[in-house]
């Protein structure tokens, strides 16, 4: 029993021995990944609006939280329930997971696989089974008992294995980082729909009160109307402006259940079971600093994802080329066989054996070498995916930063426009009191105050979601070091 144990021990040595040995004689074809350069400028064309150039990284930014920076308890209560239950989201988490497992299905063929295979057989010899003569063909019944420990082992000589290995764990990574990018996806859409849905109630806010000044118009042209002061025209004209100003306040009601129910749904709920009660819309632009492009590549799940996808399949070309080399596997089995249960663990029932196989291609039709430029090409693909992928990252920053700069001006223009357009109508409203006007300069005039002032509420909202594009753009806090 000792001698055979020993038996079994020195055949495991010897075949670690040997694969190590050959592992190490052996070489790992194909290109070595090197991460392509990109043409980065030295800084952003946009301008960004004035304070912005100096200010220091925002803490909430850098911790990935990057909707705190808005200072809004509503919003944060939103993304935080978005994160958690999302079904989006939950189902690229699920994706990462496989592509994990994958990596370590693949990383098992790195090792040697044991078999426990024990067998029992009892068999009958037939009795006019061909011998060689002059032996007599005799019936009989036998018994095999077998307790074999089995084990088989790929010799990693060219590296396919281990290029299969790193074109798995970087297919695991890319999938880390498009789950990394479907959520800041999520929360920069949640962030927006939330924005609209407070420019809806600061729109209906601003139709609320002029309907108020509408009404009370109103009852003053009737009076002077019952006075004969006023035309009948008149009074059909402030009836008019009312009941339009009236029909957009309570269409507003609609765009306002729709983003209810987007918001519904981005948070894993029906949306008969989503409220957000209507609450002021006094929110302000955040400062958030743009930093260098070059810090961009590091900044956006999206770029690490291709990236990363791009170390995958260059790890594939390593596979396809390795499939042009022999392949040489080793197979060993150790234990007993018996014909008596009684005897299988005795010394004299020991079995061993110990092999090699050589598999190398010698004819196959061009399929190798197709098999190898697929992969190339698919490698080149990947790379100018990537380089398009950097580009749109620097565009989707340009275009934020230019809008936020352009919003800003306009926003402070619209501000003058409500204030003289608010002092034409009270002058107009004056001069029909007094007699010196007709009513259809003051319907003009109250007109032009109510475009303008939801005019400015709507560049308002313009750019709070130019701030959640920009931080999106920038990777919302993001970096590639967190991509495990």
């Amino acid at each position: 029993m000792t001698e055979k144990r020993g038996a079994a021990w020195r055949l495991g040595a010897w075949l670690g021995a040997l694969a190590c040995t050959l592992l190490a004689a052996g070489c790992t074809v194909g290109p070595r990944y090197q991460r392509p350069s990109v043409q980065t400028p030295g800084a952003f064309k946009e301008p960004p609006p004035a304070g912005w150039k100096n200010a220091a990284p925002s803490d909430d930014i850098s911790k990935g939280d990057w909707w705190a920076i808005f200072k809004d308890p509503d919003l944060a209560a939103l993304e935080n329930e978005a994160i958690k239950k999302n079904q989006t989201v939950k189902a690229a988490l699920s994706r990462v997971d496989q592509a994990r497992a994958i990596a370590r299905l693949t990383r098992a063929d790195l090792f040697p696989s044991v078999g426990f295979d024990p067998s029992a057989i009892r068999s009958l010899e037939s009795a006019n089974r061909p011998l060689a003569p002059p032996s007599p063909a005799v019936a009989f019944t036998s018994n095999t008992f077998t307790l074999p420990l089995d084990v088989s082992y790929e010799v990693d000589l060219w590296g396919r294995v281990r290029r299969s290995v790193e074109s798995a764990r970087a297919t695991a990574q890319a999938s880390a980082a498009d789950y990394e990018n479907i959520l800041l996806s999520l929360e920069g859409e949640v962030a927006q729909d939330y924005f609209y849905l407070r420019y809806v109630d600061a729109d209906r806010a601003i139709l609320r009160n002029n309907i108020q000044l509408l009404e009370k118009t109103l009852a003053l042209v009737r009076v002077r109307h019952d006075g004969g002061v006023a035309s009948g025209l008149d009074v059909s004209e402030a009836e008019t402006l009312l009941a339009t100003t009236q029909a957009d306040y309570a269409g507003l009601a609609r765009q306002r259940a729709q983003y209810e129910h987007a918001l519904a749904v981005l948070l894993g709920r029906p949306a008969a079971e989503f409220s957000l009660p209507e609450a002021p819309f006094a929110l302000e632009p955040p400062v958030i600093p743009a930093g260098l492009p070059s810090d961009l590549l590091e900044r956006r799940p999206d770029v690490a994802g291709a990236e990363r996808q791009m170390a995958a399949l260059n790890a594939q070309i390593g596979v396809a080329r390795a499939a042009f080399f022999p392949q040489l596997s080793l197979t060993g089995s150790a234990g007993y066989q018996s014909a008596n249960l009684a005897t299988l663990v005795n010394l004299p029932s020991a079995a061993w054996s110990v092999g090699a196989a050589l598999a190398a291609p010698i004819y196959e039709g061009g399929r190798l070498k197709a098999n190898l430029e697929r992969a190339r090409a698919a490698f080149e693909e990947s790379e100018a995916n990537y380089r398009q992928q950097v580009l749109v990252a620097f565009r989707e920053v340009e275009d934020s930063l230019s809008d936020l700069h352009v919003l800003e001006d306009q926003e402070e223009a619209q501000e003058r426009a409500v204030q003289s357009a608010q002092s034409t109508a009270d002058i107009s409203t004056s001069r029909y009191k007094e007699g010196l006007a007709n009513y259809l300069e003051v319907i003009d005039a109250q007109r032009t105050v109510l475009q303008n002032q939801r005019l400015v509420a709507q560049i308002r909202e313009q750019r709070l979601a130019a701030s959640v594009q920009l931080i999106k753009a920038l990777g919302g806090g993001w970096k590639d070091r967190m991509v495990p």
